[in-house]
């Protein structure tokens, strides 16, 4: 598995794409499904586990939401944890972890 994450609009899509030379359909926005999971009131971790288990060989890329103030509202509260949590799993459970900042590619690991 591979993680690449970085703030909104860094360049995370398209260097996957390059990088790897997929197609859209082929990158798992992480960070999107789960908030679609916190509204439908799934339990986020073991959707995660699942989703570690089923596709060792993703490539990830999430939006760190993790910086900055914390919203007032209490589902974008707990989609801030839920994804600073989440990127703590996927960071331990990956290959390689990849953050872009500026369009620069960082490796972490």
């Amino acid at each position: 598995m591979i993680l690449i994450f970085g703030g909104a609009y860094q360049g995370k899509f398209a260097y996957a794409l390059e990088r790897f030379k997929l197609d859209e359909s082929d990158i798992v926005r992480i960070d999107k499904w789960i908030l679609e999971l916190i509204q439908a009131d799934m339990n986020v971790e073991e959707q995660v586990q699942k989703f570690i288990k089923d596709n060792p060989d993703a490539i990830i890329i999430c939006d760190d939401i993790s910086c900055g103030v914390v919203p007032i509202d209490p589902v974008m509260r707990k989609w801030r944890e839920a994804v600073g949590r989440t990127l703590a799993v996927l960071s331990q459970k990956s290959d390689e972890v990849v953050r872009l900042f500026c369009g620069i590619p960082t490796r972490i690991k």
